[in-house]
């Protein structure tokens, strides 16, 4: 169950959830159509508000593929200040194509990372842009039905699985759990990396999947520290002081693992996609400087990280880093799922093979 449902919401719970049954309904028997594509499209998406690792899994994704295909990232955008389709060029600022986007093109720069809010036009726009193509990951779109990928990765967190959540505004959920039956794979992230068999089984259970569906485990597994501007390394000691900056949904994970590395921390919490200005800096830097160390830091996300790059000039001197983190198999599954996604993303080549224009 959510950690504090509100339950005094609860009518407003019920009203949204019919209109969610009556859209995916209306979807199910035909009477909005979901455009498809020839073409390889895979969605990675959830059914709660943000918080189970979409991004990093896109990451995990690109560098799987990356490899052997041309590819792209397609997503709606979220909070930018631009409208219609963009491509990230060397120019692009969060603020222009959203901070995630941000985060994955600051990584990969050397792929096509697009925005639209219709992805049903942001695809052929993208193909037509960038005609190389020759698979797109659909960043967050399992609840969008206007297109239907022909592979869905839906994301669920251990430690509230959409099989015990419940629908906005009482719960996180905004789409109904039946949704679930729609993904062709399942992830279950942030789990504890020692999780065993019978904690496997016991969430299988809970979750109930279609016998065709696969699901897998995976933890968080976090990178060094690095510099947001000058990308330099450090290494946390117990002696370091920390004031954790944060605008994510969920920063738990990102607090028990500074926790397990030094004696004190504290946190300067902000909302998910929180856009900084000038006010936000004066009580960053004003935070910073009541810590009474000499070995200090301030350490933030990667999605943090996007919406603080362009105020090099005001936060100079201040040492700030930027802590990665990427999903890890769990359960010796990582090549069996990796096998799964360039099996789908190769079915499509030998069929163009097999069958040529």
């Amino acid at each position: 169950m959510p950690k504090r449902p509100r339950y005094i919401l609860l009518p407003f719970s019920f009203i949204y959830g019919g209109i969610i049954r009556m859209r995916n309904l209306f979807f199910d028997k035909k009477i909005f159509r979901s455009a498809t594509f020839d073409f390889p499209l895979i969605c990675i998406g959830n059914l709660s508000v943000g918080g189970t690792g979409k991004t990093p899994m896109v990451e995990y994704l690109v560098n799987l593929l990356n490899k052997n295909y041309k590819t792209a990232t397609l997503s709606r955008g979220y909070k930018r200040k631009t409208k219609g389709f963009l491509i990230a060029n060397e120019n692009s600022k969060a603020s222009d194509i959203g901070d995630e986007p941000m985060q994955i093109h600051k990584k990969f720069p050397e792929i096509a990372v697009a925005v639209a809010e219709e992805r049903v036009i942001g695809i052929p726009q993208l193909l037509f842009s960038k005609p190389e193509t020759e698979v797109i990951l659909l960043d967050d779109a399992f609840q969008h039905r206007e297109v239907a990928a022909g592979l869905n990765i839906l994301l669920t967190d251990y430690n509230n699985l959409y099989s015990s959540d419940l629908l906005l505004p009482v719960g996180n959920l905004r789409d109904e759990k039946k949704s679930s039956e729609r993904a062709d794979i399942i992830i279950v992230t942030k789990c504890k990396s020692n999780l065993n068999i019978d904690e496997k089984q016991s969430i299988i259970n809970q979750l109930n999947p279609k016998v065709t569906q696969k699901i897998f485990f995976t933890s968080i597994e976090y990178g060094s520290p690095y510099h947001l501007f000058s990308n330099e390394k450090y290494v946390l000691d117990k002696d370091t002081r920390v004031l954790l900056l944060c605008g994510i949904a969920n920063p738990k994970p990102i607090e028990l693992e500074i926790k397990s590395k030094i004696s004190s921390y504290q946190t300067l919490r902000f909302k998910d996609h929180h856009i900084y200005n000038s006010y936000d800096l004066k009580k960053i830097k004003d935070e910073f400087s009541n810590i009474a160390s000499s070995k200090k830091i301030i350490l933030t996300t990667e999605k943090d990280a996007t919406r603080l790059f362009q105020f090099e000039n005001e936060l100079k001197g201040i040492s700030i880093y930027v802590l990665p983190m990427a999903h890890r198999f769990l359960f010796g599954d990582e090549t069996k799922f990796e096998t799964g996604i360039l099996n789908f993303v190769n079915s499509y080549k030998l069929q163009r093979i097999a069958d040529p224009e």
